[in-house]
């Protein structure tokens, strides 16, 4: 069984929806190219029941920098009636064959609540700064670190590359979680995009569930999500474009 480490990041659809994806980083132990650019379309389920739809893009900025941004909106029941958005975008760079993030921010709003953090990596000092607008907080940063909105792309690349075990150090508010995850088997999976046969991957440190099917072979992300926390949130692919 193949085992490495990888610095990536899990992210949140929306504090209404809970977390769309995990996230984390990548490190030595494995080394991929950045992928072409490309556009994912996601609906949002809750409970069965249509919330929501999410879109997440990659594309390169110059400079030898990429930017990975997910866009999700409520269009139905109490997400659209309280015009629920939300929005992350990662800056992040490819440093010795693996993502390492240079800023992330997230922001939230709602007819009831906003939300806003921004997260930013001085890699020349080895430091982390959080702000979610009431002071910062620093913390040291992990090489190959990578926040928690891109854990979908870099959990992807591992797989891609014969993980089958990931730990994955994640920045967050206050500090890098060692989160570790697991490929528990091989599934047929339907979503919107198709049928794949998917390899299932769970969060195996975390007291609530997630888990996370990717057809590696043909996408970086994944083809369908599922977390209880939040009201038992589903996200089903329903389409992928790459020029």
């Amino acid at each position: 069984m193949k085992t490495i480490t990888l610095h990536l990041s899990p992210r949140t659809l929306l504090r209404a929806f809970a977390a769309l994806l995990l996230a984390g980083a990548a490190s030595a132990a494995w080394s991929a190219t950045a992928p072409a650019p490309f556009t994912a379309r996601y609906q949002v389920l809750r409970n069965g029941e249509s919330l929501g739809e999410a879109t997440i893009r990659f594309q390169a900025s110059g400079n030898g920098e990429y930017e990975y941004s997910n866009q999700t909106r409520g269009t139905s029941g109490l997400a659209a009636l309280l015009g629920a958005s939300s929005e992350e975008t990662t800056r992040l760079r490819w440093r010795d064959g693996v993502p390492e993030t240079l800023t992330y921010d997230y922001a939230m709003d709602a007819a009831i609540k906003q939300k806003h953090r921004h997260l930013a990596v001085d890699w020349a000092h080895q430091q982390v700064t959080v702000d979610e607008g009431k002071g910062p907080i620093r913390y040291d940063s992990v090489p190959g670190m990578v926040d928690r909105n891109t854990l979908a792309l870099a959990l992807g690349l591992a797989l891609r590359g014969g993980a089958k075990q990931v730990v994955v150090p994640v920045g967050v508010k206050q500090r890098v979680e060692q989160q570790q995850y697991a490929v528990k088997g091989t599934e047929s999976v339907t979503v919107p995009a198709g049928t794949f046969t998917a390899e299932r991957v769970t969060r195996t440190d975390a007291d609530k569930p997630s888990d996370a099917w990717y057809a590696p072979s043909k996408f970086p992300l994944p083809v369908k999500l599922a977390q209880a926390e939040g009201g038992h949130l589903t996200l089903l692919l329903v389409s992928f474009e790459s020029p």
